[in-house]
């Protein structure tokens, strides 16, 4: 079943406590309207124990707009495209072939899980305007209980901030889509967002649509989105290029494309070897709206191959092509 409670905490960081133990987590002290604590996983309980991470310093995506205008405090999300729930493989947040592994602790400086994280938070503590985003599942508020961390009463928190689909037997009855976790930190003083995304070797990156349990085939990047025509100028078509990065032609019949609401148009042709193929985007269910979208590339059985995302800023000059 997906996850009971999903939904995004905004508010302002002040405290934090390194992972320790067992099953450690990074833990974050949020203050808004009530108190709240961030426990972010820095080591999995299914071996290989080792976390993968992504760190986007410069995060762009088109949910960030939605994102700044919200209260203070924790929003509970529908599962579900073309809103703020996050997918990392629906998504188009980032590639997942960028992730890397990273310990939960280790000798020296700046080099583990926990002081990467230090890292960002800390950096949102000492800047006054900064904001910091924690998408997962809510508990309490814990009315006779206080935090085990910072002692606040009552409990109150967001944990499960990693991956929530795709994961092993023990864990499947969590799996869902339009439901991963993740951290984002908005620091408006320096016009920057950062995001950071976390996830277990055990996940699997290719996922049932309806039920997020994770599908055993490998699907290689053979084909890649390379450019998209999102704000042609009046009396123009949009469009989207993408590549053939193999030594082999492709027949491309059967494949489609989708975009942020799910909606999907059909591709066909042969793509030859080291070669791109331009499709134009006449007026149909499938759209690329000038306020940002994303666009995802299916095979012909229905798997990711590829997906990126585009901004309102990457849209608004008319005529220009928005390369990926």
């Amino acid at each position: 079943m997906p996850l009971n409670g999903y939904g995004v905490l905004k508010g302002k960081a002040i405290d934090t406590r390194n992972g320790q133990g067992s099953s450690p987590h990074f833990q974050v002290k949020v203050s808004n309207d009530d108190l709240f604590r961030i426990a972010i996983n820095v080591k999995s309980q299914v071996e290989p124990s080792t976390v993968l991470y992504y760190a986007d310093e410069d995060f762009s995506h088109p949910i960030l707009k939605d994102l700044v205008n919200l209260p203070f405090g924790f929003k509970e999300l529908e599962s579900k495209p073309d809103g703020m729930a996050l997918d990392f493989i629906r998504g188009n947040l980032f590639d997942a072939m960028q992730m890397k592994l990273l310990p939960p602790d280790l000798p020296g400086p700046d080099n583990d899980l926990n002081e990467l994280f230090h890292k960002y938070v800390q950096k949102a503590i000492s800047m006054e305007n900064s904001e910091i985003y924690a998408f997962g599942q809510r508990w309490g508020p814990e009315e006779d209980k206080r935090d085990k961390y910072f002692g606040f009463k009552p409990g109150n928190g967001i944990h499960d901030i990693h991956m929530n689909q795709g994961n092993s037997s023990d864990w499947m009855n969590d799996d869902g889509v339009w439901q991963d976790g993740g951290i984002i930190f908005h620091y408006p003083d320096e016009n920057r967002w950062v995001a950071v995304f976390l996830a277990f070797q055990s996940q699997s990156f290719h996922t049932e649509d309806a039920t997020g349990h994770a599908i055993p085939e490998i699907v290689e990047k053979r084909v890649s989105i390379v450019a998209a025509l999102v704000n042609p100028g009046a009396g123009f078509e949009s469009s989207v290029t993408v590549l053939n990065a193999t030594p082999e032609p492709i027949m491309l019949d059967g494949w489609k494309l989708v975009d942020r609401k799910k909606k999907k148009t059909g591709l066909t042709g042969t793509i030859d070897p080291g070669s791109t193929l331009r499709f134009p985007i006449t007026q149909g269910y499938f759209k690329l709206p000038k306020t940002g979208g994303i666009i995802t590339l299916l095979d012909d059985k229905g798997l990711k191959v590829d997906g990126v995302s585009y901004t309102e800023e990457d849209a608004s000059r008319e005529g220009w092509t928005i390369i990926f």
